[in-house]
């Protein structure tokens, strides 16, 4: 009776160690998931940023533009490429400074490409054109990186919160990820006055 007690506790210490072993390394693929997840969102960002001061030069360069505006792109570019996220730390704190200086920044390129609408002379040369779609299609990938990084931190904090994982997630300092929110004021389109 002693051998297969013994042999008992052996399995069950077995399975246990097996189970903690695969909790900890899904956590972690998990973990680095997101932290890819989150590349690809900065990855878009950046190349938007590098599209912008070809537009402003393209802007300038074909209409007497409204100087506000374009000063107000510039502006909102340099305060976005200061703030940046530790994707190791992403934190609500974080992600929300980083948003809000790339929200900011979307509000000035979406009044550049709304009026320069009135400008006929820009916006029927191929330059801007091509700048304008890319942008827009910019646009477009950084919401579908944003919503990739939502599902990829949602798996990693459904898995931080249910049994057993959590018990590793605690013992290992394994935290909750932030998500990207609405901007404030995202429900009511931009005023754009001429």
């Amino acid at each position: 009776m002693n051998k297969y007690f013994l042999w008992g506790v052996i399995a069950v210490t077995v399975i246990g160690a097996l189970s903690v072993f695969t909790s900890y390394n899904g956590i972690v693929a998990l973990d680095q998931g997101a932290q890819s997840k989150w590349s690809a969102v900065e990855g878009q960002y950046q190349r938007r940023m590098d599209l912008i001061p070809n537009l402003v030069a393209t802007v300038k360069g074909a209409a007497n533009f409204e100087q506000t505006t374009l000063t107000q792109v510039v502006e909102a570019r340099a305060k976005a490429t200061q703030i940046t996220v530790d994707p190791t730390k992403l934190d609500a704190e974080s992600i929300a400074k980083y948003q809000s200086a790339q929200g900011e920044l979307s509000q000035a390129l979406g009044k550049l490409l709304a009026i320069s609408e009135n400008y006929p002379k820009l916006t029927a040369t191929e330059n801007f054109k091509d700048l304008q779609s890319q942008v827009e299609g910019t646009e477009n990938r950084i919401a579908v990186a944003r919503k990739d990084f939502g599902d990829a931190v949602q798996a990693y904090n459904t898995r931080i919160a249910t049994f057993p994982s959590n018990i590793v997630a605690k013992l290992s300092g394994f935290s909750q990820k932030a998500y990207f929110k609405a901007d404030t004021g995202a429900a009511q389109a931009p005023a754009v006055a001429f």
